[in-house]
């Protein structure tokens, strides 16, 4: 499915629940804000039937997203239904990794093999700092059981934060590659986060990192926005940058975004969203729920100026991930 820009649009995250067990400051902020009530959130019948009319149209790869997914009971039995449906290629969740190591053995069995862990520090009072949570050893524990139980790839989710994880930690990060076959990705944090002032371009770590190592460009099936990806010798995984303030990448964007109350994003930049809960629950045909995600594709907007530009300030737990 190519949109107006003939861009081909094969992959979407699905948020299924805006709720976690962490407080990242960069995230939740330190307000409190409301939940998502339980009875606007999809039922994973209403998923997976969105999930079906997605792949009729040449959606073939789905994430599953939060807030952390893995808060909601059962996911395996969402995984196991998607994973199950013909023409699906691929299905991967994102995770923070605290529950990771207690779901793995049903994650695996219904089908799950690749992993996204977001872990933004491997020092745990910085952790603790960054995620109110002292769960470091839980998220490392996690990421050793999931490459022992055969999950590949495994990608460590770093978002890159000034004066707290942009020394040091990147080092850390990079040595853990060595060690373990995990592909890092440094990523710059949105526009919209609560937090101020902690915003690390990617050119001003890739600079660093090459005054210390001689890299080797590699392509990494299955990147996604992470277009460079390195190897350094003796590097038993991986490390890139998904940088999508310093290198746009709305050229080659291929995805959509389903919230956990059923919205339809577009794009990461843009306001605007399509609600699909609605006609789910009218009970209206098939048909009209694949206009109404034909016509969301037809305004996916081609570039962040075209949505709008910086400064959406709905919020990182507002965009499924």
């Amino acid at each position: 499915m190519e949109d107006r820009f003939n861009r081909q649009i094969n992959y979407m995250r699905i948020s299924v629940t805006d709720r976690c067990n962490l407080r990242c400051f960069y995230c939740r902020g330190v307000q409190d804000f409301e939940f998502i009530p339980h009875q606007e959130i999809l039922t994973y019948e209403e998923i997976l039937r969105l999930v079906r009319l997605a792949l009729s149209l040449g959606i073939n790869r789905f994430r599953i997203t939060g807030g952390e997914p893995l808060v909601r009971k059962d996911l395996d039995s969402l995984v196991a239904g998607i994973t199950a449906l013909p023409g699906v290629q691929d299905v991967s969740l994102t995770t923070n990794g605290i529950l990771l190591g207690e779901n793995l053995p049903k994650l695996k069995a219904a089908g799950l093999r690749r992993l996204n862990i977001s872990l933004d520090t491997l020092d745990r009072h910085k952790f603790l700092r960054i995620t109110g949570f002292d769960g470091l050893d839980k998220v490392l524990s996690g990421i050793e059981e999931a490459l022992s139980a055969g999950f590949d790839p495994v990608k460590i989710n770093v978002v890159l934060l000034r004066g707290m994880n942009d020394g040091a930690d990147v080092d850390e990060f990079i040595a853990l590659a060595f060690s373990l076959p995990v592909h890092v990705r440094f990523i710059e944090l949105m526009d919209f986060s609560p937090a101020e002032g902690y915003f690390v371009s990617v050119p001003e770590i890739m600079e660093d990192i090459e005054k210390k190592y001689e890299l080797e460009k590699i392509e990494l099936p299955g990147a996604g926005p992470a277009r460079s990806h390195f190897r350094i010798k003796g590097m038993k995984g991986s490390f890139g940058f998904i940088a999508p303030y310093s290198h746009h990448f709305c050229g080659s964007c291929n995805r959509l975004r389903l919230s956990a109350d059923g919205r339809l994003r577009t794009c990461l930049f843009s306001e605007k969203t399509y609600d699909l809960r609605t006609l789910l629950r009218q009970q209206v045909g098939d048909d009209q729920i694949l206009e109404a995600i034909k016509t969301a594709l037809g305004e996916k907007p081609g570039s962040w100026q075209d949505a709008g530009g910086y400064g959406r300030k709905n919020g990182l737990r507002d965009i499924g991930g």
